[in-house]
Formats: structure tokens, C-alpha cells, sequence
């Protein structure tokens, strides 16, 4: 519970202080597990609804809205945003990281837009990884098995000046295909590369400055035109310390990134610029205040594989501004905090939005914290609800039959929490919240009177309601277990407009009423480790374009000997059944063991 998060108020806090659901995954928690990437890492949290949709996409959302174009989470590696403005989420085949670089992953179920901006609406991500003063030496790792067919890492940090460190690293992973329900193989073998760097720099004075970088290729291995990804990122960040109670961020990144997808049609190159500045201070005792304000240039490039589907006008050029503030109020020294603030944001598609929070927490006393929030946050268009054609290329007087709704404003959501923390004793800790949530202006493909066309326009609304739970328990110094369980229910309906089909409603998501995790951490004699995480998913209702998911359980396992800087480790990855389905687009996922031998000096 006195683990530092910087999700939540974007300044170190407590986890047992904050006013929010937030989970986090530890370095501990994801090396004790067998998640070989980051999508399987954050399946150990119970708030996320993670499926694999093939050998390398993945669904992953909080709080509802799961579908192939989840756009409702927001996702940053160390501050750099990964969201596609193609669809307003996250392509994960493009997002790796290494694993044994991740210090914690911080994972908030609710809005987050007062800080965060747009898509911040149901949930935030954020993966941290280690300073590469925190990496220093030499790691490799190699290994393979039956899904995972090869797996290579090397890792090595050093340090140039007692106040200048850096880090490299370079990985390799083959991937073997998932299967259709005829048990043929689906032929989406995948084969990743990817290699970057870290600098860290504290000259004298106050000022520290890190810079870091990734390069990444990937591409299909079984197909004569196969679908590939490549791309680049450099970030710098420069942080000055002006006293104990103000400091100045300043980040800045490129990245750039090309997808040729031959199942989806639609190859993508953008170029994402952005710089945020943020500035924190305390004015008076009681006021804590941290505001700040960014600009990113996005230029997004299409080109139409078929003239199935595509985008007009095929390019883009998008804009962002930002401005946000947040004023946390001490009423009562450690007893009662009140946070208030509110981000303004300017995009291409829908101008000026506003995302205002008030956030409340009363700690009577240490370890026990009551919370309330409210908030409003919006998902801003993207180009998928304003650009997006079937045909691609209608040729007059031939009308598309679906087009994208120039007029299409941002998705809103009202969302009420309430929830309690608490460490009941020294070796448990447990987390409840619960939530409301009011939509308004979903996205919706509506016909138009008198035409052959469907447009995309805001013809939906509903609601959301459930509640999450986590805990931790130790029952020895050998022994650890962690997880919990998420009830989630959903109700959209048509606007009174809007005369579409109500089933058409099911596309925006098809959600599992419940959710479990439960993750058991032993240290055996003899060096010897034992882990295994269970998790259970809950059915997912069919949709106009995927079948029924019934109900699964799934279990991992990973038993590992450790002797100081070598380990031994055989993982299992959905064990109880040799292939299952996960979402309903006919590919099963399956049965997974591989063998890994890692070397730390």
C-alpha cells in the first residue's frame, strides 16, 4: 500500500492515498508469472478484460466496450501515447517492451481525461519501465516451445559518468499460428524484432534529462503477401527541480510507425509528434497544484489494399492542443483531501472539449481510505467515425453503402465512483470500487432516408454499472497470492432519431459480465519456484459479426529454479484445454509451453 503511483495526479503518491481504482502489476508480480508480452502481463488485472484475438492482436479494455476497435483506454509507455488516430485505440502487435525493463504497470479502471485528455474514458494504462541506472549489467535470456517457437533477449547497461547511465537491449520472438474451428491452421505465424536504447543523465544542479529509443520490425511468415509492421520512436524528457514543493517537466517525442495489413485491407503509415510541458508547485500549505499544457501533430497516411474499404480523403493531417489543471486541497491534514480539476482540449474533428473531476478521499487512519469521484471525459473522433468508406471508391451516381459522418462529434461519458482501500494488517491489503457510468453520442451507422447509405453519426447512448475487487495476502515469507474479481453491466439503446436496428448495438461490445483473477507466488526449497495464475472470463454475447463466447477458465503455470545469476523456467499457458476460442471470429487460441534459460550478471 505505500507503493508510489504517478497515474493518478500525475506527482507521486501513495497507492493507499489515491482516489482512484487503480491496480498495479509489479516487476515481481509479471517475472513470477508465464506472460511472455505485455497484452499477457496484463491479464494479471482483474479490472481488464484481455482477449487474444490471433497470433498477435489483442482486445484489451476496461469497463465495457470491448470490440476489435476498443477505443475507450488510453495507453502510454513512460508518457508517450500509443493510440492509433486511426480508430482511437491501440494496434498491441506494435507496443512491446521487455519485460524484465518494466519497473510497474499502473492500470486505472475509470476516466482519467482531467490529466490524460482524450480516450481517457474508461480506463488508463500506463507501463513504466526502469531507469537505465536501475538496468545496469548484463541480462540474456533464450527460449522456446510449442506456441512461442523462439524467444531471444540481451539486455546490457552501463554507466559512463557516476551521473550517466545508459542501456541497450535487443529482442526476438517467433510466434506459430492459432487454428480455425476446423482445426486448420489460420496461417498468421508472426515474427517480431525489436531494438532500442535509454539514457539517463543528473549533471549538477537540479536537473535530470533521460532519452530513449525503440525499432521495431514485425511481418506474417506463412502468407505469400505477408502483412508487416515496422517502426521508430525517440522521446526525450528534461525534468528541473526548482524546491521541494515545485518542479518542471518538459517531454517531447517522434514516432513513427507503417502497418501493411493484408487481412484488414488497410495499409497506415503516421508520424506522431508531441511535446507537453507540466509544471507542478505548492503555493500554500494545503494547495498542491500541477498544471500544464502539450501540442501533437499527427500525419496519417492510407492506402486501400482493395476497393473493399478505405478512408477519404486517404491522408490526414490532425492537430492537438491541451491545457489542463488540478488543485488537490488538504481540508484536514491526512485525514481529508479534495482534488479538483479540468483539462481543455482542441481537436481536428470536434473543436474544444472539456473534461472536468472532482476527486474526494478521507483516510481516518493510516491505510484506510474512503473515495468518491466524479467526472466527465470524452473519446474524440477519430478516423474511422469520420473518414471511413464501403466502398472505397464509389463511383458516381453509385452511392457507398457506408460512409463516414463529417459531422460526427466526440463520445461522452458522466462517471460516478465510489470506493474503499484498506490494509487490514500488515500482510493483506484489499480494494473496492464501485461505478456508474452515463453515454451519451456513441458511435452509430444509421441509415439515411432516402438513400442506399449508411453514415456514421452519434445515435446511441446508455449506461454502465458494476463493481471491482482486488486484494493481496501473504500467507508466509514463502508464500504470496493476489487477484480479484470484476461484475460489469451494460445497457445501450438508439437514440429516438435513430430508426437502425437495435441489434446493431451489440458491435459496440461485447462484454463479460464477470471477470476473476487469482495468482499464487511460492518460493520452494532447494531454489525452487512454483506460480500459477487462474483466471475465468465470462461469456461473451454475439455480435453482428462474431459469434457467441461461452464462459472459460484457463490456467497458467511457470515453475522456475533460480542459483544467483541463472534461472531455469518451463511455463504453461492455457492449460485446462488444448485450444479455445476468445472472441468470436472463428480463431481459436492454443495450448502454450516454452522453456526459458536467463542469465543476470
Amino acid at each position: 500500500m505505500d507503493i508510489e503511483v504517478i497515474s493518478v495526479s500525475k506527482i507521486p503518491e501513495k497507492l493507499s492515498e489515491t482516489a482512484s481504482a487503480i491496480q498495479v502489476i509489479t516487476q515481481h508480480d509479471i517475472r513470477r508469472s508465464a506472460a511472455s508480452n505485455v497484452p499477457e502481463a496484463l491479464r494479471l488485472v482483474p479490472n481488464l478484460q484481455v482477449n487474444q484475438l490471433d497470433s498477435r492482436h489483442w482486445i484489451i479494455s476496461a469497463r465495457g466496450f470491448n470490440s476489435t476497435f476498443s477505443n475507450k483506454l488510453l495507453v502510454m509507455i513512460d508518457g508517450r501515447t500509443v493510440y492509433s488516430p486511426l480508430f482511437a485505440g491501440v494496434f498491441w502487435d506494435a507496443q512491446q517492451v521487455m519485460l524484465e525493463d518494466i519497473d510497474r504497470i499502473e492500470v486505472i479502471s475509470g476516466p482519467g481525461g482531467t490529466l490524460w485528455g482524450a480516450n481517457a474514458v474508461n480506463g488508463v494504462i500506463n507501463i513504466i519501465t526502469k531507469t537505465a541506472n536501475e538496468t545496469q549489467g548484463l541480462y540474456a535470456s533464450a527460449g522456446g516451445g510449442s506456441f512461442l517457437k523462439r524467444s531471444v533477449e540481451m539486455r546490457y547497461g552501463g554507466r559512463v559518468t557516476p551521473g550517466f547511465s545508459y542501456r541497450i537491449y535487443a529482442q526476438h520472438y517467433d510466434r506459430g499460428p492459432t487454428f480455425l474451428l476446423n482445426e486448420s491452421s489460420s496461417e498468421d505465424n508472426w515474427r517480431f524484432s525489436q531494438t532500442g536504447f535509454a539514457l539517463d543523465w543528473a549533471p549538477a544542479g537540479n536537473n535530470t534529462l533521460t532519452w530513449n529509443g525503440n525499432f521495431q520490425k514485425g511481418y506474417e511468415y506463412d502468407q505469400e503477401r505477408p502483412s508487416s509492421v515496422d517502426g521508430q520512436n525517440l522521446m526525450g524528457k528534461w525534468k528541473h527541480r526548482f524546491s521541494d514543493r515545485s518542479n518542471l517537466i518538459v517531454q517531447a517525442y517522434w514516432d513513427r510507425s507503417w502497418r501493411r495489413d493484408v487481412r484488414g485491407t488497410i495499409n497506415d503509415e503516421l508520424g506522431t509528434y508531441d511535446i507537453d510541458i507540466q509544471h507542478h508547485f505548492s503555493p500554500a500549505l494545503r494547495h498542491n497544484i500541477i498544471w500544464g499544457t502539450g501540442y501533437r501533430f499527427m500525419n496519417d497516411k492510407t492506402q486501400n489494399a482493395t476497393s473493399f474499404v478505405g478512408f477519404l480523403p486517404a491522408d490526414r493531417k490532425m492537430h492537438l492542443f491541451s491545457a489542463f489543471i488540478q488543485d488537490e486541497i488538504t481540508l484536514d491534514p491526512e485525514v481529508f483531501k479534495l482534488t479538483l480539476g479540468t483539462k481543455l482540449q482542441h481537436n481536428s474533428f470536434s473543436g474544444f472539449e472539456w473534461q472536468p473531476s472532482a476527486r474526494a478521499a478521507y483516510t481516518p487512519f493510516r491505510l484506510h481510505t474512503l473515495w468518491a469521484a466524479v467526472s466527465r471525459a470524452i473519446r474524440a473522433p477519430s478516423r474511422i467515425d469520420v473518414d471511413y468508406h464501403i466502398p472505397a471508391y464509389p463511383v458516381p451516381p453509385t452511392e457507398p453503402s457506408v460512409a463516414g459522418g463529417p459531422n460526427f462529434t466526440s463520445e461522452k461519458a458522466v462517471v460516478y465512483e465510489l470506493g474503499y482501500r484498506m490494509q487490514p494488517s500488515s500482510d493483506m491489503s484489499l480494494s473496492i470500487a464501485a461505478f456508474y457510468s452515463r453515454y451519451d453520442d456513441l458511435h452509430s451507422v444509421v441509415a439515411s432516408p432516402g438513400t442506399l447509405t449508411n453514415h456514421i453519426e452519434n445515435g446511441a447512448a446508455g449506461y454502465s454499472r458494476g463493481f471491482e475487487f482486488a486484494g493481496k495476502y501473504f500467507l508466509s515469507a514463502a508464500w504470496q497470492l493476489r487477484g480479484g474479481y470484476t461484475h460489469f453491466y451494460k445497457k445501450l439503446h438508439n437514440k429516438p432519431w435513430n430508426t437502425t436496428d437495435p441489434a446493431t448495438l451489440s458491435n459496440l461490445g461485447s462484454d463479460a459480465e464477470n471477470l476473476a483473477v487469482f495468482q499464487s507466488i511460492l518460493n520452494l526449497p532447494g531454489n525452487f519456484q512454483l506460480d500459477l495464475t487462474a483466471r475465468y472470463t465470462g461469456s461473451l454475447a454475439a455480435t453482428q459479426f462474431n459469434t457467441r463466447v461461452p464462459s472459460y477458465f484457463a490456467v497458467d503455470t511457470r515453475i522456475a529454479w533460480q542459483k544467483k545469476k541463472l534461472e531455469i523456467s518451463a511455463s504453461g499457458q492455457n492449460l485446462l484445454k488444448k485450444r479455445h476460442l476468445e472472441v468470436g471470429n472463428g480463431m481459436v487460441i492454443p495450448r502454450s509451453i516454452y522453456g526459458k534459460i536467463s542469465w543476470r550478471y
